[in-house]
């Protein structure tokens, strides 16, 4: 079954982590047994054979630079110029792997309807991976004229904070609405069409933005903050306004975004038993409030600065993102929601918002 993964951080693997993508993932991880500069090397889950391999056919990849101001203590780029330029070598890797055949870009619903056509009526061993371009945080976009000029380069969906405060809104663990910049983006995001993706936005900024936008919405990978409690994920409440608007939300496989007992550097996901039922878990609660599984979708965030240290124990590979359908299954649901869950709502609200 076809599989679209809404959040995979590619690039940044290529180029931050080293990692050749079209390798086979045991080679991959054999280059970096003697690293120890960051606590996944060794443990990547994502290689282009492997999503292949799953049936992952499209894909939404990210550009990801932040901005870091002098007393900001998050890891980042020391200014806008720089992060701006990082997302350019970011682009220029995937221009390349287009040009290898690894990956083919999506920009509009003609592209994508032909992707998922190959997909679902050819051999895809061989076949180029469809990916459409996401920005995660926007402060890279260092004016809206560059903005204009992301969306030429195919730029199709954003996210307008990553971790912390952000040039045009607050982000994970930060607080605060957006601001008049924050409001100039979101009016030229409308203009172009582009995804507004509230994934990572503090609820001051994500009330501000709803109340501002009024394009396309949706959240790329985040899990219930009934199931674990914490600011990066959302309430019940935000979830419910999300379903309003016709978001569709991706589950995301990092563990301490699973369970509540996870202790970042301690747990292990043996230890704390995460596995893709716990996955399935977030699925329902987000089933159980909307009264059916049309806006569940798989936003595996997997190599997102983890790896199988902090994923679900039974995934070895993103090849694995099947068994979460399999586990759907054992649960009752029908194979039209699966279906729905693995490619149907993110492909029905992409068609939707590029109609």
């Amino acid at each position: 079954m076809l599989i679209l993964d809404a959040h995979l951080d590619l690039a940044m693997n290529a180029l931050e982590w080293n990692r050749d993508l079209t390798r086979p993932i045991d080679e991959i991880r054999a280059r970096e047994q003697a690293l120890t500069d960051k606590p996944d090397r060794g443990r990547g889950t994502v290689s282009f054979p492997e999503m292949r391999r799953g049936g992952i056919g499209v894909c939404v990849a990210t550009q990801i630079a932040r901005y870091v101001a002098p007393d900001n203590p998050l890891s980042g780029w020391h200014s806008q110029d720089q992060a701006w330029a990082h997302t350019q070598g970011q682009l220029a890797w995937y221009r390349r792997m287009e040009e290898r055949g690894e990956l083919v870009q999506i920009r509009d619903r003609e592209e994508l309807d032909a992707q998922v056509s190959r997909f679902e009526n050819g051999d895809t061993s061989d076949a180029s991976i469809g990916y459409i371009l996401s920005l995660e945080g926007a402060d890279s976009i260092v004016t809206l004229a560059h903005l204009e000029r992301a969306y030429a380069q195919g730029l199709r969906a954003l996210g307008p904070a990553h971790y912390g405060p952000g040039v045009y809104a607050q982000g994970t663990n930060a607080s605060g609405g957006m601001g008049a910049k924050g409001h100039a983006l979101l009016r030229v995001m409308e203009q172009l069409g582009i995804i507004l993706d509230v994934t990572h936005l503090c609820d001051d900024s994500l009330r501000d933005a709803l109340d501002h936008f009024r394009g396309p919405v949706w959240a790329s990978h985040s899990n219930c903050r009934a199931l674990v409690h914490h600011n990066r994920q959302f309430a019940d409440e935000h979830i419910k306004e999300l379903l309003a608007r016709g978001a569709v939300i991706g589950a995301v496989f990092d563990a301490w975004m699973l369970t509540p007992r996870w202790v970042r550097g301690t747990s292990t996901p043996e230890s704390e038993g995460v596995t893709l039922e716990t996955v399935a878990n977030h699925v329902d609660h987000i089933c159980q409030i909307a009264g059916n599984a049309r806006y569940c979708m798989i936003g595996s965030d997997l190599d997102g600065a983890f790896g199988r240290e902090q994923c679900p124990s039974d995934v070895h590979t993103i090849a694995d993102l099947t068994r979460l359908l399999d586990v759907l299954r054992s649960r009752g649901y029908s194979e039209e929601d699966v279906a729905a869950i693995a490619h149907g709502n993110a492909l029905r609200f992409l068609r939707e918002a590029w109609a």
